[in-house]
């Protein structure tokens, strides 16, 4: 079809294979297929977690495909015995909810497990293809415009406007508030099936959303008080460089290590998985390794450059992170990097990992390099500490604990605070002394450590953040007081 210049494919049951060009279909096959190939035919293409769909009967579904770097939305069509596949060149409207990609399958779903014990869907009609469709244009605006207005997030509440954050803060977007309805049709035209059975017994689920040339979206669903709600967070299409994130040569040098533990840390919306993917991007443009991400959800998609690159969805590819993370060892990995890393035995495991010659990535909801230090030790039993210190004064390499704050004159930018390994950051950590850290962090400014209240100096000082800002988002903000009265930098914002 591309070759050809054509504008679709169309593949019917006891019917040759046909190519429109100009408007008129040309067959390019000799034989008519029977509907067992068709259907065969539509299944090695669509996303598994459609198949049952598919087997159900009647009636129109839609999906993505993409080979070889070119893009198709593709329709079929069941009524009775016949059958039919329509492809075509895809528009920008298209979404990661349903799209397939041969081998590599990274956004595909699986069927949700039948559970005895999971509560009834509510009955509800089922909606027209013509309502989906609206309700998925609908929220296509609503993306287009998190977009385009430069924000990170879209909020879509019960009687309030879509409500999007720029530049940090919460801006209302129109006068017209969303309806229940409004926000259960939206979430529904483009939520997998699998999420929508998880949605239905939890009430909450997170899944991930593509409009093609525009953007990804990382997504959670969620019930409140009001009803449905929903947020959505951009992923941009471009992997921003380690480069462009300004992380120092030191950090950058983690990213050649063999083995060891590195761990990202920060609140919620810090811009973890931001600095992640920039550190793993300069992995696979420089190094010939295996990188396995277990995610949830998939996030940044890294295509295969110097490396292979396998990346698993919890929940679509595995059925949590300890399970992936046991399973990547046998899959000869080089690199591995956990979304996140939120109970003991993840902990554990990745420990281990970074022990016997890999490189691990994670991340933790902590805000400083000491608290990082403490959170991992203290998930551990009383009696197992001891070890655990031992085994993470050996494999921990790095801690980076970011926060974002807002630019004079827009945007944001991140401080960091950086702890790297050395022989006396090791010692405190084996003998438990982790109080004493700060102090080490602050002696070794040469070899590229530093305190989160010295980064948020260095970007007041450079004009970058006002001192208010910095004052909000320092952990220890005596301390930082006092940094700002040395440099004669009013603190009236106090008062």
């Amino acid at each position: 079809m591309f070759e050809k210049q054509g504008t679709a494919v169309v593949v019917e049951n006891d019917k040759m294979v046909s190519i429109e060009i100009q408007g008129q279909l040309r067959p390019v096959t000799k034989e008519p297929v029977p509907a067992a190939k068709v259907i065969a035919l539509i299944k090695e293409i669509m996303p598994a977690g459609m198949h049952g769909q598919l087997d159900q009967g009647d009636g129109r579904l839609a999906f993505g495909y993409i080979l070889n770097g070119s893009r198709v939305d593709a329709e079929t069509m069941r009524a009775g015995a016949s059958v039919s596949l329509k492809m075509v060149p895809a528009t920008a409207r298209r979404s990661s909810a349903a799209i397939s990609r041969p081998a590599e399958a990274l956004l595909m779903t699986t069927p949700a497990e039948p559970s005895a014990a999971a509560p009834a869907r509510p009955s509800r009609a089922t909606p027209s293809v013509e309502a989906v469709s609206k309700a998925e244009e609908r929220i296509q605006d609503l993306l287009r415009h998190l977009v385009t207005s430069g924000s990170s997030d879209l909020h879509m509440r019960v009687d309030l406007p879509p409500t999007y954050r720029t530049h940090g803060e919460m801006e209302r977007h129109g006068e017209e508030p969303l309806s229940r309805e409004d926000i259960e049709s939206m979430l529904f035209s483009i939520m997998p099936e699998r999420n929508k059975a998880e949605y239905a017994e939890t009430n909450d689920t997170d899944f991930a959303y593509e409009m093609v040339d525009v953007a990804r979206f990382r997504a959670n669903a969620l019930r409140d008080r009001m009803g449905p709600a929903a947020v959505f967070r951009i992923i941009p299409m471009e992997i921003v460089t380690v480069e462009k994130l300004g992380l120092s040569p030191e950090v950058q040098k983690l990213c050649y290590l063999t083995k060891g533990l590195v761990v990202v840390t920060g609140p919620t919306g810090s811009g973890k998985s931001t600095t992640l993917a920039g550190m793993v991007d300069l992995i696979n443009r420089t190094r010939t390794d295996h990188i396995i991400t277990i995610e949830d959800p998939i996030e940044f998609v890294h295509p295969n450059k110097k490396c292979v690159v396998t990346q698993r969805q919890v929940g679509s590819h595995t059925q949590s992170f300890k399970r992936a993370l046991r399973a990547a060892l046998r899959e000869d990995p080089d690199i591995v990097l956990i979304g996140e890393m939120r109970d003991l035995e993840t902990v554990a495991i990745a420990i281990e990992t970074a022990e016997t010659g890999h490189l691990v990535f994670g991340t933790l909801h902590t805000t400083t390099a000491t608290s990082t230090v403490d959170r991992i030790i203290d998930q551990f039993p009383a009696d197992r500490q001891s070890q655990i210190r031992v085994m993470l004064s050996e494999s921990l390499k790095g801690v980076v604990a970011q926060v974002l704050l807002k630019k004079i004159g827009g945007g944001r930018v991140a401080a960091r605070e950086i702890m790297l390994a050395a022989g006396s950051v090791a010692n405190l950590i084996r003998e438990g002394k982790t109080f004493q850290l700060p102090s080490i962090i602050q002696t070794n400014k040469k070899a590229g450590m530093i305190l989160l209240n010295d980064s948020l100096v260095e970007l007041v000082d450079r004009k970058i953040v006002e001192p208010q800002e910095a004052f909000m988002k320092s952990v220890d903000k005596q301390s930082l007081e006092i940094a700002f009265k040395s440099r004669n930098i009013k603190v009236d914002f106090k008062e």
